[in-house]
């Protein structure tokens, strides 16, 4: 039970004791989570409270507020849904700078001296990056193909994700990020749309474009744009991971170069992951679909699986995940739920590190896994070591907009998965300690700054 699944019940109590705690005995015999009780008003008959409640899903809350109306004395006034509260009306807004109260301010910051602004900008477009937004804006652009967990759910059900991605560029790393929902899935018109509305930010923040097609669409608009092009799902997935996997190698006291890599789900993140890896030296990665391991005996590869096939599984090995995860130093899940167990552990290496990233739910209960890990990381919020993108993505454009970078690289994505790794100094490292929190305030202006100077030390930098 958490927050993302809490509810808040006004309640209309008889003034006489002891009836709020048999109404909190409701609700714990529904195996309701109380949290909050606030009085919102008390008169010599009545008191009204609002509770709050954590609950596991919806039919849970139903059940809560049906026991709780059942209890005499008690009367259910009204109860809510915290998180859809929370969304009423979108979760960002635009604000204005500067007051326009007198008529010299809107002479200034429209007609007619706005006029001269436009004039100096098309006499020098580079002006754009002091006199506009853009110095300061990125778009979170989706197709509503692949969206965390839920699929393909289209663009109008994939705006509070992208609204959600906009608040936290702005809470972590004061970046004004909107949520651009594409009502296509043509790879083709996706490509055409960004391209056009391109010259208004400086970022494009591709997100939750299904696989194989979101590798087409980067590659194709980091070709055709001269600003940052970063599709979050592959590569702020593989900076964290890669974050993580620096310091579980400092705890373990192994070497990239000598571990066998295991990867379950070789999709856009999992193929991201391996790139990351393979720069950072390990060369024994082996990919695992639903079909199994990887390899040349394999006739079912599409091309992307082809061409990840080239770079991994040097030793060509073959079988089920089951049978390639034998000897595995490391297991990188992100594919689904409860695809490895205990004997796959002991099976594995000595000292295994385990990052079973699905989610909700990981490829392995966390409970069951980590008597037998040296390490164990997951993509929750719930558990120790989470690998979450945040640590990534508003410190890596913070860092992109602030030297007006023309493009990523692949150092400046390494730059940004060293700096959130040496957040935490290395004495400070434990098992369940490998990864900083994502509410540490040294995380983005540490990417930032190491994203700022990877990008003057490849030359795409513009400031």
């Amino acid at each position: 039970m958490t927050a993302s699944n809490s509810i808040t019940v006004r309640l209309h109590l008889d003034s006489r004791p002891g009836l709020l705690a048999k109404a909190l005995q409701a609700v714990g015999d529904q195996d309701g989570d109380v949290g909050a009780i606030d009085i919102v008003r008390a008169d010599a008959e009545h008191t009204v409270r609002d509770v709050t409640i954590e609950t596991l899903d919806e039919a849970h809350a139903e059940r809560v507020v049906a026991a709780l109306s059942q209890v005499p004395g008690v009367e259910v006034a009204s109860w809510s849904d915290r998180t859809f509260l929370l969304h009423l009306g979108g979760k960002i807004e635009i604000n204005s700078k500067t007051p326009v109260r007198t008529r010299d301010q809107l002479s200034m910051v429209y007609t007619p001296g706005v006029a001269r602004v436009c004039r100096a900008i098309a006499a020098d477009p580079a002006a754009a990056w002091n006199l506009t937004i853009k110095r300061n804006t990125v778009a979170v652009v989706s197709d509503g193909s692949a969206v965390l967990g839920l699929g393909n759910i289209g663009p109008l059900a994939a705006m509070p994700v992208m609204e959600g991605k906009a608040q936290l560029f702005k809470e972590f790393a004061g970046v004004d990020a909107f949520p651009i929902c594409l009502d296509t899935q043509d790879t083709e018109a996706v490509i055409a749309a960004v391209t056009a509305l391109a010259p208004g930010f400086g970022g494009i923040n591709l997100e939750d474009i299904a696989a194989p097609r979101c590798f087409e669409i980067e590659r194709r608009l980091q070709e055709a744009l001269d600003i940052p092009v970063f599709h979050d799902d592959q590569h702020g997935t593989a900076v964290v991971l890669a974050a993580a996997f620096l310091n579980a190698l400092k705890l373990t006291g192994k070497r990239a170069e000598d571990l066998k890599v295991v990867v379950a789900g070789v999709g856009a993140a999992g193929t991201a992951c391996t790139e990351i890896l393979l720069e950072l030296g390990v060369s024994n990665i082996i990919g695992c679909d639903r079909g199994g391991a990887l390899s040349r005996t394999r006739r079912d590869l599409n091309s992307a699986k082809q061409a990840y096939l080239e770079r991994t599984n040097p030793h060509d090995e073959a079988g089920d995940l089951h049978s390639v995860l034998r000897g595995a130093d490391v297991f990188i899940g992100l594919s689904g739920p409860n695809l490895i167990g205990a004997d796959d552990l002991k099976a594995m290496a000595r000292d295994p590190v385990v990052f079973a990233m699905s989610n909700p739910d990981p490829e392995i209960d966390p409970q069951v896994a980590l008597p037998l890990v040296a390490i164990m990381a997951t993509g929750r919020s719930d558990y120790p070591n989470q690998i979450n993108n945040v640590l990534c993505f508003p410190g890596l454009f913070r860092g992109a907009l602030d030297c007006r970078a023309r493009r990523v690289t692949p150092n400046m994505k390494l730059a940004a998965a060293r700096a959130i790794a040496e957040v935490i100094p290395e004495q400070a490292l434990l098992p369940d300690y490998i990864i900083p929190s994502v509410f540490d305030p040294a995380v983005a202006p540490a990417v930032a700054e190491a994203v700022k100077q990877a990008a003057r030390d490849d030359g795409v930098a513009r400031h």
